[in-house]
């Protein structure tokens, strides 16, 4: 079977954490790391705080393959996320002649002044890769196994098409749906019963509720075909013999 390849994801910005900016960076993460066969494991929303979001990078970056961050990389005093994996990584903070020069040249084609806060903008840990950025030019980056990309949403998928293709990829999971009528309530111990007995199937049950019913909607995961359809199966006599008893 092949490797399983995880990551995590670090979404900073106090604008989060108000709720004034609402995350649609999350979901799409997902979406595309499972598409791949990347399992994304967790995800943590932290402050512009450099204390936190080293905490945060340090931790993830340790116990999974990939570290993906969102936010904190613009022009302002609390886009502080390039001070921070610096940190996070014991390395200094500084201007990237590369990224430096791709901003200046930028600004000056729209003839706008290349100021002190825009040149914040190519700052990055030493050592680090430039992630290129289509739509507005300013680069995120690469440093180990740490993703560092804008929070805007059009930004950060276009930086995540250019960074996935990079990507050491696993065993995708395979998923199937099963509509059951009975509740959570009468399912869930039969339906523990069957997780122990398919462990390396993953099982989960979700409560529904659609045109004036509730319902639940059961969803097994696997790398296995079959070891997915052999829990299915159980799963299915399971809900047959509970309907057939009430």
């Amino acid at each position: 079977m092949s490797e399983i390849v995880t990551a995590a994801m670090v979404v900073i910005g106090d604008e989060i954490l108000s709720g004034r900016t609402k995350d649609r960076n999350i979901g799409h993460l997902a979406d595309m790391l499972t598409a791949v066969g990347i399992d994304l494991k967790e995800v943590r929303i932290v402050a512009d705080d450099e204390a936190a979001i080293v905490e945060a990078v340090n931790t993830l970056r340790a116990r999974n393959t990939y570290v993906f961050t969102t936010g904190g990389i613009g022009p302002t005093h609390d886009d502080i996320t390039a001070d921070a994996v610096s940190a996070a990584f014991g390395v200094p903070c500084d201007y990237e002649p590369k990224a430096l020069k791709l901003l200046e040249e930028h600004f000056a084609r729209r003839g706008i002044a290349f100021t002190e806060a825009r040149k914040r903008m190519a700052r990055m840990p030493k050592g680090a890769v430039h992630i290129a950025n289509p739509i507005s030019v300013a680069p995120g980056f690469n440093i180990g196994n740490v993703y560092v990309m804008a929070g805007v949403p059009a930004i950060f998928q276009a930086m995540l098409d250019a960074v996935v293709p990079t990507l050491k990829t696993g065993a995708k999971l395979l998923s199937v749906a099963i509509p059951s009528p009975l509740p959570e309530g009468t399912i869930g111990g039969p339906l523990g019963e069957i997780q122990k007995a398919h462990a390396e199937a993953i099982i989960g049950s979700y409560p529904k509720y659609q045109d004036g019913s509730f319902w639940t909607e059961i969803v097994v995961r696997a790398r296995s075909e079959d070891v997915l359809k052999a829990a299915k199966t159980a799963i299915e006599a399971m809900l047959d013999d509970l309907l057939k008893r009430n």
